[in-house]
């Protein structure tokens, strides 16, 4: 098992821009690729096992599968960043870090414009407090 990247307060900000515009991305692409889904779901429903899929369904199914690829894409370019993406929803980030020589999660969400707060790694988003700059690791070895 590859041991997580951890960010230091100013590693995790450098980060940002380009999390932004993958999350974004992301966030963007989710919906086509949902709406996609359940486009051909409805057109499933009437068939049975027997019934050939017509041209209109394979070019859904295949627009699908292209989706999920480049979603796929994103979601790897963050895991080769070393983050956490949280979700399609609110677009969240989480960053391991250390406070106090303790691992946590530096968490971001699209909305902000810097990383405000950290959470417990167990504690997930609504266990979120805000950073206090001074606890923070400041090097990584």
């Amino acid at each position: 098992m590859i041991p997580p990247r951890i960010f230091t307060l100013r590693e995790a900000e450098a980060t940002l821009p380009l999390v932004r515009r993958i999350v974004t991305d992301l966030r963007r692409t989710h919906p086509r690729w949902q709406e996609l889904v359940a486009r051909y779901e409805v057109l499933t429903g009437p068939l049975t096992a027997n019934d050939q899929e017509p041209p209109e369904l394979i070019a859904i199914r295949e627009a699908i599968t292209r989706e999920a690829e480049v979603i796929n894409g994103y979601l790897q370019e963050l895991e080769a960043l070393g983050v956490h993406f949280k979700g399609f929803e609110l677009g969240l980030v989480d960053f391991y870090a250390l406070r106090d020589d303790h691992l946590v999660f530096l968490c971001w969400k699209p909305d902000e414009e810097h990383i405000t707060h950290w959470h417990e790694v167990d504690a997930g988003f609504a266990g979120r407090q805000p950073v206090d700059q001074g606890s923070f690791i400041t090097t990584v070895s």
